[in-house]
């Protein structure tokens, strides 16, 4: 649970606008102080060309440029960012803006210009002139280190110009919403919990009063599912000898006082071991793809019905995400799915887990693209040619049969939505490479 909650925190900090500031805020405080210690002792040798060399005037009008201008700058860069994100929440979808929130690139650009701003103004509160009351103190050092951090500063404010039009171009988004789905793939699957088991022994260790003598845990607060830690599950399992049935999964919204987890024998349900099981999981006021696999699927859906609404009608960017989803599914096509029923290290089923299953995942992906593009053909084909290239990475006939069904769907679809006989001419032969590819990959 603690490596859970962790990822948690981490995924809540990286997703906010503050976190990456305030550390390069501290470490800006931290060197101003350091580098004014070595000033003040005399141990930093600045004789150099490119060292600064001027007055306490000088020094004064210098810094209190730099931090004027890295103020404003960063007020500008905050400006851009928040444009940014009302063009992807009108474009993309409001789900999307998380992954902007994510987006390192800005929070290190806000970042260093709020650090630069910060150094200057402790720097510059040091320097006395002759006619000051204090002993003359021109730091030469932080002065010098200042000019180098304004100079970064130009260089972060290009890079900040050319990364902010990029962001937001559809082609990017799509590949960082597929870069997280990679990453969900390469985490969950295969995710092995407890001990395999000869496939239908599960069955049989069900109790059969299972349903009439279990009793339900019930949630406490509304919220999507963001995590659930199986480990920690199976060991309040083992240690009551309890089987526990989880109603939910990760992403799924779970209403209070509904059940959330169902515990045999039910008469050993009491307040501690609510709380408990509670602990184990994680809910909160929208998905995370920490577990929940099917978010960035339908975050890629999302653009891809948005491109396809008759008020934006972009084909191409629907086209995009097809070819993404595509790719996703050829991977988990080859993966093997988690089984539902999880075991202790005594062999003894414990939980019984709603495991996502491939047909979902297709489902998921292709649904609601071939409802929306049934009238277009590019559309259309595209969806085949995804399912006809998943059906090369599989002989696995429920896999295929998943396949073949929305196949089926896609042409009936197909056939009166368009209304161009040759349309309907390509796509029929789309279709047969569909068949073909699946006929031909079960006989290997």
């Amino acid at each position: 649970m603690k490596n859970i909650k962790l990822g948690k925190l981490w995924d809540t900090l990286h997703s906010s606008y503050w976190f990456i500031p305030s550390i390069m805020a501290i470490v800006a405080t931290a060197l101003a102080f350091t580098i004014l210690m070595l000033d003040r002792t005399g141990k930093a040798n600045v004789n150099y060309w490119w060292s600064y060399t001027g007055g306490a005037d000088g020094a004064r009008s210098l810094l209190g440029a730099v931090a004027g201008s890295m103020i404003g700058v960063a007020a500008t860069a905050f400006s851009i960012t928040i444009v940014a994100l009302q063009l992807a929440a009108s474009n993309f979808g409001p789900r999307l803006l998380r992954n902007f929130m994510q987006d390192t690139g800005n929070q290190i650009v806000l970042g260093t210009f709020i650090s630069t701003f910060i150094y200057c103004l402790l720097v510059l509160r040091t320097i006395h002139g002759e006619g000051d009351g204090y002993n003359q103190f021109v730091p030469q050092l932080a002065i010098t280190f200042g000019i180098v951090l304004a100079i970064i500063s130009i260089g972060v404010l290009i890079y900040f110009i050319d990364h902010a039009s990029t962001i937001i171009q559809a082609s990017h988004i799509i590949k960082n919403v597929c870069d997280d789905l990679d990453r969900v793939i390469d985490r969950l699957f295969p995710q092995k919990i407890g001990r395999s088991i000869p496939f239908g022994q599960e069955l049989a260790e069900i109790p059969e009063d299972f349903d009439s003598v279990a009793c339900g845990v019930r949630v406490t607060d509304n919220g999507y599912i963001q995590a659930i830690d199986d480990e920690e599950l199976i060991k309040i399992a083992q240690k009551y000898n309890l089987l526990l049935r989880v109603e939910s999964r990760p992403g799924k919204f779970v209403i209070k006082d509904s059940n959330l987890v169902m515990v045999f024998p039910g008469e050993l349900v009491n307040r501690k071991l609510s709380k408990q099981i509670n602990d184990a999981f994680i809910l909160g006021k929208e998905r995370s793809e920490q577990q929940d696999i099917e978010f960035p699927i339908e975050q890629l859906v999302e653009i891809a019905l948005r491109a396809l609404s008759p008020g934006i009608n972009d084909p191409f960017t629907g086209i995009r995400c097809v070819d993404r989803l595509g790719a996703a599914l050829c991977r988990l096509a080859q993966k093997d799915f988690p089984s539902p029923y999880r075991y202790d290290e005594d062999r003894k089923l414990r939980a019984i887990a709603r495991a996502v299953t491939f047909e979902g995942l297709v489902d998921s992906a292709f649904n609601g693209i071939r409802q929306y593009a049934r009238s277009d053909a590019s559309v259309t084909i595209r969806l085949l040619e995804a399912l006809a290239n998943i059906a090369t990475y599989t002989n696995n006939p429920e896999y295929q049969a998943v396949l073949q069904r929305h196949a089926d769907m896609i042409l009936r679809g197909s056939q009166e939505g368009l209304s161009e006989e040759l349309d309907r001419k390509d796509v029929q032969e789309q279709y047969q490479a569909v068949i073909k590819a699946l006929n031909s990959n079960s006989r290997t």
